[in-house]
């Protein structure tokens, strides 16, 4: 029987067709013959527990000025799909969540969801990166101004950024004797009542934040080192960062070794690790990106591999 895969995402139509890895990950599907089905996140419900969606056929191309077709809509209860997807971009609203609750009653039944929706619930990008001490810089996470003053105090040259961000947005660099530091935390904790995260400033980021891809626990001998913009702090490519692929330093595979084994526990298939000289800074479960531009610099089948994971997956069922 043809494999179906499901895809949740935001609108096909609006994605960078050159850098998505969405795209990447549906290409590499499509050429195994397997079915494609397309939802945006308001397409799923609930009906009398069941999960089911309004779902479109779908057929990608590798044409930057008609890169997919859409069938017919139609409602289907999404235990008909083999697996699904979930590639919808933060913000991690209410709305990500009630996603994943529907995702989760299709999970229950034997839809294989990549990720795990109880991971993505569980796992912040930022926080997760904590449970591994030994792999990340100082860090601190916290809501009291007082002790994030003492944070910075202590390491003098420290970044201020939300637990809830992505892009880089609403990340703030504070160095010794900084006359905002007051007004900065009071924006970002509102006043004592937002959690925040500090960590120590790493100088390596003029050599790019580098975004390690995971597949099932295993990384990609390559990675794609995001430069920052001259006089920028930040390697985001959101934020005008330039992507460097590159191999994976020593440093970096043992990273990866550490937090491998607990991505394959909590069904993280496909999973980005954000690295800045020798320190872990970030992991992001959502949507993370970097594919296309790896495999145009080096001779490597990442959306392929992931494919094979999600076959051999749905093999062991």
């Amino acid at each position: 029987m043809t494999t179906k895969i499901g895809v949740v995402m935001d609108p096909i139509s609006r994605v960078q067709f050159k850098k998505d890895s969405t795209l990447a990950m549906l290409w590499a599907a499509q050429a195994r013959d397997w079915q494609l089905y397309y939802m945006e996140p308001g397409d799923l419900f609930l009906e009398q527990g069941k999960a089911r969606a309004s779902v479109s056929h779908l057929t990608v191309f590798r044409d930057p000025d008609s890169w997919y077709t859409l069938g017919d809509a139609h409602v289907q209860d999404l235990t008909e799909l083999d697996a699904i997807l979930m590639r919808k971009d933060p913000p991690f609203d209410n709305e990500y969540v009630y996603a994943t609750y529907i995702l989760e009653a299709a999970e229950r039944e034997g839809t294989l969801i990549v990720n795990r929706c109880h991971s993505l619930r569980d796992c912040n990008e930022k926080v997760f990166a904590t449970q591994f001490p030994q792999c990340c810089p100082p860090v601190l996470v916290s809501s009291n101004t007082r002790r994030l003053k003492a944070f910075q105090t202590e390491h003098g040259d420290v970044i201020f950024k939300p637990l809830d961000g992505m892009g880089g947005s609403s990340i703030f660099r504070v160095k010794p004797g900084d006359p905002n530091l007051n007004v900065i935390l009071e924006t970002l904790t509102d006043f004592g009542r937002r959690t925040i995260m500090a960590q120590r400033f790493i100088p390596e980021i003029t050599e790019g934040d580098k975004r390690i891809l995971m597949i099932n626990g295993e990384p990609i001998p390559y990675c794609l080192a995001r430069v920052p913009s001259v006089g920028e702090t930040r390697g985001n490519l959101a934020a005008g960062g330039t992507g460097r692929p590159q191999p994976l330093s020593a440093r970096d595979r043992w990273i990866a070794e550490q937090v491998g084994p607990s991505l394959r526990q909590r069904g993280l298939y496909f999973v980005g690790l954000d690295v800045i000289g020798d320190y872990l800074t970030e992991i992001n479960v959502t949507s993370p990106t970097g594919i296309q531009e790896i495999e145009r610099a080096y001779d490597v089948d990442i959306g392929g591999q992931l494919m094979d994971c999600i076959a051999a997956e749905l093999a062991s069922r």
